[in-house]
């Protein structure tokens, strides 16, 4: 039986786990929980579709983890996970000018020859874009396309961990120590336990750089800091609200019984500064007041701080370390980790077991992030 550790439990570690765990492989899951790690943080978005982003390797990520959510789910519900964190309510792309909405609009139909999951999409005038999402501003237009999704990060991340558990997996809370002898990793160290395998899968999120030079190894990434507020709608019914893409890069995602969340902040540098800060609240409020004053009567609730990790050219990086015979890294899905995180997941899953991936990823490769 393969023996394999997985070392880090966001969103690409816990789907990592899962499919091994599915696969038959006998599976450790450590964590250390640290504060701001970003899944916990994050509400996402499954919407890449309407994207301006011109870098075709990120599109073809985040459009083939988009097509992915809906098998996934599927599964964990027959496995009787009820509670993924996933929904499926659409998404409005707003913006004053016309010319730009119907530009937005070829695009999305553009896409969906090769995207079928995209579903209906509809150019929405002002009144409509608003019965849809009522605290907006009057002048909005919209692009609806009826394939997009919200994802809770805690949410869906608990419910792979629960399943990689029923199949068998162990997870364990604590700090990892990586033990080397030579160039061969022969095990963790966890809290006073050693854990040996045969294959050791790093899913560290932004902390990795600290944990690959304890091993001598120089990985280039960032920690970008993101602040999301978290607001009370009284008295409206959000469950099925669509999420709101504003003009920028903010956006605005409702969730079940009045829960409307706000984000994100863009902090470089931080060193894992995990404080809420009065100038993070004001950007994110007044940002979303503008798009929807409606919103100004909520009640805030929370903010979360979470970190996001990115690797050079804010493309993710996928599989061996090079020059270490039994170490495979997953890193660097910033702000897509939500849309991206459960399909790469699946993918170094297949990796570490000695399989075929079912993309290229020769575009991915660990030594972009190496110095």
């Amino acid at each position: 039986m393969n023996k394999i550790i997985v070392i880090g439990a966001g969103i690409f570690g816990a789907s990592t786990a899962y499919h091994l765990a599915k696969a038959g492989a006998e599976v450790t899951v450590i964590d250390r929980m640290d504060k701001g790690q970003a899944t916990g943080a994050a509400a996402g978005i499954v919407c890449p579709w309407l994207s301006q982003r011109r870098n075709k390797d990120w599109y073809r990520l985040a459009k083939t983890g988009a097509a992915f959510y809906p098998g996934l789910i599927s599964e964990l519900e027959a496995a009787g996970e009820t509670k993924t964190g996933y929904a499926r309510v659409g998404a409005i792309s707003l913006h004053t000018d016309r010319k730009k909405l119907i530009e937005m609009k070829e695009r999305a139909l553009f896409r969906r020859e090769d995207a079928p999951e995209i579903g209906d999409v509809r150019l929405l005038d002002p009144e409509e874009t608003r019965a849809l999402f009522p605290p907006l501003a009057e002048e909005f237009g919209s692009v609806y396309v009826s394939g997009a999704a919200r994802v809770n990060g805690r949410e869906l991340r608990d419910a792979l961990l629960r399943s990689a558990e029923r199949l068998g997996a162990r997870i364990v809370y604590g700090d990892a120590r990586l033990v080397m002898d030579g160039k061969k990793l022969v095990g963790v160290e966890a809290n006073d336990v050693f854990y040996g395998a045969s294959k050791f899968v790093i899913t560290a999120g932004a902390w990795i750089k600290e944990l690959m030079q304890s091993i001598g190894v120089e990985f280039r990434s960032k920690d970008l800091k993101a602040q999301i507020v978290h607001m009370e709608l009284l008295n409206a019914q959000t469950d099925h609200w669509p999420v709101i893409m504003p003009p920028g890069s903010q956006y605005i995602v409702p969730f079940e019984n009045g829960r409307i969340v706000a984000g994100a902040t863009y902090e470089n540098f931080t060193n894992f500064d995990w404080r809420v800060t009065a100038g993070g609240m004001h950007e994110i409020l007044a940002k979303a007041l503008q798009v929807a004053p409606g919103l100004s009567a909520s009640t805030v609730l929370e903010t979360r701080v979470g970190f996001r990790p990115y690797t050079p050219e804010s493309i993710p990086v996928l599989g061996e370390l090079p020059g270490v015979e039994n170490i495979l890294i997953g890193n660097g899905l910033g702000a897509t980790g939500l849309t991206a995180g459960p399909y790469l997941g699946s993918e170094l899953a297949r990796l570490a077991l000695g399989e075929e991936p079912g993309m290229d990823l020769s575009l991915y490769r660990v030594d972009r992030a190496l110095q």
